[in-house]
This record gives C-alpha cells, sequence and structure tokens, in this order.
C-alpha cells in the first residue's frame, strides 16, 4: 500500500468531501494491515495514526481511525529479514514513544487504547495468519524499544491530565504497573517524579480498590528497581505522609479480608523504609504517634477510639503486622524527638510484658511458635529503646525482670524452642535464643555507663549469676549450638567488664570464680581462632575482662598469676597476631607494675626454648618491618637524626598545628606497640633479660633509647614548625633548642656505635667457634688416622709370623725397660710374664670371658640351671631335654 499518498491526504485541508476520503483511506490502510506492522513501515504508520489524533479535536469522526491503528499496534510487528530489528531499531523506539505524547489528546477512548496496546507488548498475541516473506519479531523487541524511546516517562507526566478521570486513571497505572518492572523503566518513571506523584494519590475514592493495589505494586517495583534514596527522597513529604498515614488507618480498622491485611502489611513496609530518612516528616504528619498506638494497643489498654474494640487475630498477616510494628519502632526511636512519643505510648512497658517465662495453662491469642517469635522480638526491641528510656526503664523494674528471665533461661524448666524465625537461629529445642537476646538488653543498658541501672544490677547480684550462667554454657555446648554459645559468652563477659571498670569492690565480688572464667577461654586451642565461629570476639572479650575486672584488684591479680595467666597470654602473644599483640602488651604493660609479674615473664618459655624478652623483641623487629623504619641487614641504626622515622612519617610533611592537636611523632606512639614493648622491657629491667641472642642485645640498644630518640622526634618537629612560622626564638632559646637536637642526634650515634661493638664481638665469636670446631674436626680425623694404622699393625702382626716375633721382641723389650733396675736386698721378685704365649697385648693370670651367646643356652626364657641339663650326644649347641630327677642322699647326689 502507498503510505506516502495516505500521508498526503491526511494533510490536504482544502478540498471538499476530503474527510470521507480520509477516513476511507485509513479504513483500507487498518484492512491492508490486519495481521500486524512491518517494522519498516512504522514511521509513515504513526505519522498517520498522529495526523487522526491531531484531527480528534474538530473531526469526532477520527477517534474510530486512530482507536483502529493504536489496535493494530498491540500486535506483533512484522520483520522480513533478521536484521530488520536491529535496522529500524531507532525509528521503532520513536514511534514507540509517540503513544506517550498522544496520551494528550482529550479522548477518553483513545486514552484507554493507548494503555491496553502498552499492555498487550507484554501479553503478545500470535498473528491471525501467517505472511508470506515475514516472520514475527521478538516477543521482547517493543519492551526493549519502549525503554529506550523513554515511553515510561511520558506515561507518568500523562497522569497530571488525568485528575478527575478514575477510569483511565487506573488504565494508565496498570500499564506503569507493567512498565515498572523493568530497570530502566524504573529510572525514568523516578526522573519523573513518579513516587510521589502516585503517592500521594493513594488514598483518592476508588470503589474497585484497583488504584491502591496497583499503586502500591508500583512503588514497590520502584523502591526495589531504581536509586532507593533517590525514591524515599521522593516520599518524604508531608502530602505523601500523610495518604500513606489516612490508607493504612483505614485498612487497619476496617480491612477485614485477606486482601486487605495484605495490602496493610505492604503500605506498613513502605512506610517503614520512609522512615529510615530522617528528614521525613512522620512526627509532623502524626503517623509516628498512630504507629506507636498500633503496635502497643494489645499490652497497655487505651481509651483511643482507633483503637476501641479493634483485636489482633492470629492469622499469618495480624502475625506479620505485629512483627513490622516492632521493627518499626526501632527505626523510629533513632530519631531523638520520637522519644517523647514513646513515653507517652508506654512502649518499654508494653515491650517487657514479653520479657517473662511462658505461663503453662494461659489462653493467649498467639500460638506457641508466634509467640516464642515476637517475645524474641520484642527483646531485642528493647535493646534499641530501652537505652533512651532509663527512667522508664527502672519504673518498670527492668533489671529485675531481666535477671528473672535469665534464670529462667538457665533453669531447667520443660520447654521445647521451635527456633523458626531470625531471631530463633541456633535456639531449637533449647532457651540459648533468648538468652541471647536478654543479655543483649542486659549488655546494651550496662554499657550507658549509667550509675543507678549499674549498681542497682551489682546489688542484685548479677555479677554472680552472670558467672555461673557462663559456667554453665560450657557444660551444656554442643557442636551444633557452639556459635550461639560463643556469642552468649562474649556478651556475658562484656557485661562483667561494664560492671567492674574503675570499681575496686565489684573486682572484688568477680573474684577468684571469674578468674577462673577467664583462664578457660585463654586455654582456648589457638587453631579455634581461625574456625570463624565467634572465637576472635570471645577472646576480645576476655581480654577486655582481664584489663577492667582484675587489673587493679591485687588478690584477683595474684590469683591470676599463680593459675599462669601471664604464661597463656605470652603464648597468645606468640602466635604473633597483629589484631591482639596490641591489646595483650597493653595488659602486660599494666600488669607488670605487680612486683611478682617479672618472675612469671621471665619463666616463660616458648617454642624452641624462646624467652618472653625475645619474643618482644622478634615483635619490635617485626613492627619496625611493617612500619618501613630504616635498619641494615644487622639491625643496626641507619640514619642516627632519625632512627625511630616510619616510612608513613617520611612521607608526611611537617605543618604547624595548634597545640592540642597532636603531631605525627605523637600520634605514632598510639599507633603501634612499639611504646607498649618498650614499657614491658623496662619494666622487666633492660640489664638483665635472658635468653637473648645478638640480634635481640642489636635491637635492645634501640629499645633502650626509645624514650631518648621520641623526645628528640618531638622536638625537632617543634624546630621545624617554628621555621616553618618564620618565627625567630631568642638566643637563648636558639641554642637550647640546637643542644637538644644535637644531643639526640650523639645518642644516635653512640647506640649506633655500640651496636657495631656488639656486631664486631659478635663476629669474633663466630670465627673462634668456628675455629673450635675445625680443630674438633680435625683431632676427630687425625684419631681416626691412628685407629687406622694401629689395624694395619694388628692385621701385620697376625698374619705374618716375623712381624709377630718382632713386635713381641720389642714389646719385652720395652717392658724390660721399664722396670727398675736395681732390686732392694731381701725382695722377693714375682715372675709376671706367662712363657710360651705368642700374643703381643698384655696378658696376666686372669682371663676376661665374654658372655655366652644366647644361641648357646637356649635364649632368655631357657632354665638357667645347666647343671641339671645333660649334654646330647650327637654334639653341637645345648639342647632343651626333658627335666630330670634329683634324689638326695646323705653323702651324695646321684642323678637317675
Amino acid at each position: 500500500m502507498d503510505l506516502n499518498r495516505v500521508i498526503k491526504l491526511l494533510e490536504e485541508t482544502d478540498k471538499a468531501d476530503l474527510e470521507e476520503k480520509q477516513l476511507k483511506a485509513v479504513k483500507i490502510l487498518v484492512q491492508n494491515y490486519q495481521n500486524g506492522f512491518p517494522l519498516r513501515d512504522l514511521v509513515q504508520i504513526f505519522k498517520i495514526l498522529n495526523l487522526c489524533a491531531g484531527k480528534i479535536g474538530h473531526q469526532p469522526h477520527f477517534i474510530e481511525s486512530a482507536y483502529s491503528i493504536l489496535k493494530l499496534c498491540g500486535l506483533p510487528f512484522l520483520k522480513k529479514k533478521v536484521s530488520d530489528e536491529i535496522t529500524y531499531a531507532e525509528d521503532t523506539a520513536n514511534s514507540i514513544a509517540l503513544l506517550g505524547d498522544l496520551m494528550k489528546v482529550p479522548s477518553s477512548e483513545l486514552r484507554i487504547q493507548i494503555c491496553k496496546c502498552i499492555v498487550d507488548f507484554y501479553h503478545a498475541e500470535p498473528p491471525k495468519k501467517h505472511i508470506p516473506g515475514y516472520q514475527q519479531a521478538s516477543s521482547s523487541y517493543k519492551i526493549q524499544m519502549a525503554e529506550v524511546g523513554g515511553l515510561a516517562k511520558t506515561m507518568v507526566q500523562s497522569l497530571t491530565l488525568l485528575d478527575n478521570q478514575l477510569v483511565e486513571k487506573l488504565w494508565v497505572l496498570k500499564a506503569l504497573q507493567h512498565l515498572s518492572t523493568s530497570e530502566v523503566n524504573c529510572t525514568l518513571m523516578m526522573q519523573a517524579q513518579a513516587a510521589s506523584s502516585i503517592c500521594a494519590h493513594l488514598n483518592d475514592p476508588d470503589p474497585s480498590g484497583q488504584l491502591l493495589f496497583r499503586s502500591s505494586e508500583i512503588l514497590w517495583n520502584l523502591l526495589e528497581k531504581s536509586p532507593k534514596e533517590e525514591i524515599i527522597r521522593q516520599l518524604s513529604n508531608l502530602e505523601c505522609l500523610l495518604a500513606l498515614k489516612e490508607i493504612f488507618k483505614h485498612l487497619f480498622m476496617r480491612g477485614f479480608s485477606h486482601y486487605d491485611r495484605q495490602l496493610r502489611n505492604d503500605i506498613l513496609v513502605i512506610t517503614t523504609i520512609i522512615a529510615q530518612n530522617p528528614e521525613a516528616p512522620m512526627i509532623e504528619c502524626g503517623f509516628t504517634r498512630d504507629l506507636i498506638l498500633f503496635a502497643t494497643f494489645n499490652e497497655v489498654k487505651s481509651q483511643n477510639p482507633l483503637v476501641k474494640g479493634l483485636k489482633l487475630s492470629n492469622s499469618y498477616e495480624d502475625f506479620e503486622l505485629k512483627k513490622l510494628l516492632f521493627n518499626i519502632i526501632v527505626i523510629l526511636c533513632k530519631d531523638l524527638p520520637t522519644v517523647q512519643l514513646l513515653i507517652d505510648g508506654k512502649v518499654v512497658l508494653a515491650l517487657f510484658t514479653y520479657v517473662k517465662k511462658p505461663e503453662k495453662h494461659k489462653i493467649i491469642e498467639w500460638s506457641a511458635a508466634q509467640y516464642e517469635e515476637l517475645q524474641l522480638h520484642a527483646i531485642a526491641t528493647l535493646s534499641s529503646v530501652a537505652p533512651l528510656l532509663i527512667e522508664e526503664y527502672m519504673l518498670c523494674q527492668g533489671n529485675a525482670r531481666i535477671l528473672a528471665f535469665l534464670e529462667w533461661c538457665e533453669s531447667e524448666d520443660s520447654f521445647f524452642s521451635h527456633g523458626n524465625s531470625f531471631h530463633g537461629t541456633g535456639g531449637r529445642g533449647n532457651k540459648f535464643a533468648h538468652m541471647r537476646y536478654t543479655l543483649r538488653l542486659l549488655r546494651a543498658m550496662v554499657y550507658l555507663q549509667d550509675e543507678t541501672v549499674n549498681n542497682d544490677l551489682c546489688e542484685k547480684r548479677t555479677i554472680q549469676q552472670l558467672i555461673g550462667i557462663f559456667k554453665n554454657t560450657i557444660s551444656k555446648s554442643n557442636d551444633k549450638e557452639e556459635a550461639i554459645v560463643l556469642e552468649i559468652q562474649s556478651d556475658i563477659l562484656l557485661i562483667l567488664s561494664g560492671l567492674c571498670e574503675h570499681n575496686i569492690p565489684r573486682k572484688e565480688i568477680f573474684g577468684t570464680e571469674g578468674v577462673d572464667v577467664i583462664l578457660h577461654v585463654l586455654k582456648t586451642d589457638p587453631k579455634k581462632f581461625q574456625s570463624g565461629l565467634g572465637y576472635i570476639v570471645l577472646l576480645f572479650s576476655t581480654l577486655d575482662s582481664i584489663w577492667c575486672c582484675i587489673l587493679g584488684c591485687y588478690p584477683s591479680e595474684d590469683y591470676f598469676l599463680e593459675k599462669e595467666g601471664i604464661f597463656l597470654l605470652l603464648d597468645l602473644l606468640a602466635l604473633n597476631q597483629k589484631k591482639f599483640c596490641n591489646l595483650i602488651l597493653g595488659i602486660m604493660v599494666e600488669f607488670c607494675d605487680n612486683p611478682k609479674t617479672t618472675v612469671h615473664v621471665n619463666s616463660w618459655r616458648g617454642k624452641k626454648d624462646q624467652t618472653a624478652a625475645s619474643l618482644l623483641i622478634k615483635l619490635w623487629r617485626k613492627e619496625e618491618k611493617e612500619l618501613g623504619v630504616k635498619r641494615d641487614k644487622h639491625g643496626k641504626i641507619i640514619d642516627t637524626k632519625k632512627p625511630l622515622f616510619t616510612s608513613f612519617q617520611e612521607e608526611q610533611n611537617i605543618m604547624p598545628l595548634p597545640a592540642d592537636c597532636p603531631t605525627v611523632a605523637v600520634m605514632d606512639v598510639a599507633e603501634n606497640i612499639r611504646a607498649k614493648i618498650y614499657a614491658v622491657l623496662g619494666k622487666l629491667d633492660f640489664e638483665n633479660l635472658p635468653g637473648l641472642s645478638a640480634e635481640d642485645f642489636v635491637t635492645l640498644c634501640i629499645i633502650h633509647r626509645y624514650l631518648d630518640f621520641k623526645i628528640g622526634e618531638i622536638w625537632n618537629e617543634i624546630y621545624e614548625e617554628i621555621k616553618l612560622e618564620k618565627l625567630r626564638p631568642v638566643t637563648t632559646d636558639k641554642s637550647i633548642l640546637e643542644a637538644i637536637t644535637t644531643a639526640s642526634e650523639n645518642i644516635g650515634k653512640m647506640v649506633a656505635s655500640l651496636q657495631s661493638e656488639m656486631i664486631e664481638s659478635q663476629a669474633r665469636q663466630d670465627i673462634q667457634n668456628e675455629q673450635r670446631v675445625y680443630a674438633k674436626i680435625q683431632a676427630t680425623h687425625k684419631q681416626r688416622d691412628l685407629a687406622n694404622k694401629s689395624w694395619e699393625n694388628f692385621l701385620a702382626r697376625t698374619s705374618n709370623a716375623k712381624n709377630l716375633k718382632k713386635a713381641k721382641r720389642l714389646q719385652e723389650k720395652a717392658i724390660e725397660s721399664s722396670r727398675y733396675n736395681e732390686r732392694p736386698p731381701n725382695a722377693i721378685f714375682h715372675q709376671t710374664d706367662i712363657k710360651g704365649l705368642n700374643t703381643t697385648v698384655p696378658s696376666g693370670r686372669v682371663v676376661t670371658l665374654e658372655s655366652t651367646p644366647a644361641r648357646l643356652v637356649g635364649g632368655p626364657l631357657a632354665d638357667t640351671d645347666i647343671a641339671l641339663k645333660k649334654l646330647p650326644i650327637r654334639g653341637g649347641a645345648l639342647q632343651r631335654v626333658k627335666a630330670v630327677k634329683i634324689i638326695d642322699e646323705p653323702k651324695k647326689n646321684v642323678l637317675t
């Protein structure tokens, strides 16, 4: 069909009976394309559609023509070649974008058809019959082109034209609902302020209920598929929140169907997301007060007409609603102005109604599993709310309720926990989940450092109770519950730390039982610290407890030392884990104030008989290597002016700072472990450290002078800052500054010189040791040569009679020459030689025999009374024979 002729005909305006011809031409076009529009013709067809729409204002008959073309647009587009989808992509996108512009045409019928056409993009029907030479474009092609053309944005903008036209608005919302399933479309809708424009009209009259359903679905998609922060910002205005408030109240009070309850919960989730924005006027619109009322009316009786006669069922939707209300309270309490509303709503009292053991035979509105989940959720909510409302917490006797609930958690009462929820993880069949969240609540209250709360806890013997709970968890835990037990133990230690810190009487109450608990954790297998089950957290909690519960209390310190606690700390330090080295060294510094500690530290031995001093010096070297401190291969100082400078300090330029701001040199003291190592070694006495190598002594020279070097470094910074500020100190000050910097440099040179002497001395010692080893090797070889020569002589004597006789003569001659020639008078001479012996070895009248081989006597289990055995006639080795009978006679023994 010649589409250009149709376009030319529609563009004409001054001919008679023109309208009839134009309508007839469009009708023929519609009949010709009953199976869909080819991609190559879309530009011309949409131009015809646009011309028809433009004539509707003056010629209403064109509505039917435009309607018919739009109806065909809902069919799949046709392509002649596979490449047509790419070739005509731009033309198709621009054509589909015109659908949004056509929404401006003031025709309800046309607008509804446009929306139907868009919905058909997502529910495409196959063509009525196959056209030879054409095939259907892919089902997602229209959807992609709608994204490229920005159709979603123009459809959102068209909502402003439909304020009082409910049917058309519902069709537009249906189209937007489909379009919002794409991230690209959601971004376009966000740019058109879709969230605020849709949310503001949530409460518009709609008997069908479709407006609320479709609008909430679109808001959900926008929150999920577009930048969440921007959508929240668009919804955080008074108009949107008032609409959400009214619709939520309506559904809460008058929604009884399953659908209404689901929709109510969806609205509350959207509200919860908006409430995360601190700028949202939740209080100003009165929504916060209503939400608090709805969250607590079941637990705290209220005379408010909104909740009069209202009751929640145990249906799944109402159960979810209760949890969502607890959740939004946690979010709302982050805004401090909400605190007064929480007080007025008696939120703490309402939540504490769940902090009690389940009462048997009592009828409750929730099932056992639901009540358990709400109980855990309420305790978790209290952890956020109670620290803000200390007075209300104390008025409700919060400490007493928590401790009583903990006592129930520890008891052996029959209770089967379902453990189905997020909060119940790890607590199936036991009370560990209840204990975990109760301890979190208690920890939150203790760490407020409010003396009223903490004194009340200590008066109720909380310290003793917590230590008892810790001991019980050790005996009750198993592999399945290991993670939750470790968390419970960590929280107990943190609570004890918060209670005992800076309070000696409480540390004394902690006592030896508490120290035993800490020692138990310190004895944990080091391999478990890499298991990822919370052992590292438990270790940090334990180290914090040592600091807060033991240090400063001398009886506890002595007991810790007596039980080899320092050995355990050094064993941990020897693991060389950087994450807790700093904390352990800090504890060591404090412990060294106790005079008994030094003996324990010096007595410790690690792997390969390593001493504590050697370990600390090794840690120093490792720390300096990581910090990039300049040292030579022997660990000697290279730069005597800046012996402690790290690579970071080298990179940082000195700049003038206010007097109350620490400089880089000062911050360096706190940011690494060198200062703590210096403090520990200083308290152990630098002069009498056992088990050090020459390399250790070289490093020890630097450690010994750490404080001098650091003071010189700080004075150097002061001098450089004065130069940068272009100040001229007075002559006396200048000379003092120069003297200080010179003295610091001289100390560096002195230490470097001492290190050189130590290195040279060690080198000489190494040479001497090497010479001694070589001398020992040489003596060994010489002895081996002598032994070989002696053996050769022995072989010569035994294999040659002449040599044997010659050796015998030499031996006799040597013996004779060694004798004393002049005999004393009346002396008796005893001959020691045995005549006739042909041996050259020393011989005498005493003969030494080797033991008889075991094979001759029958082995170790044979009878040793050989006298009672008969020798076998056939000869050979002794053989075992039958036992013989012995007859005793007065004069002799006769063998029979």
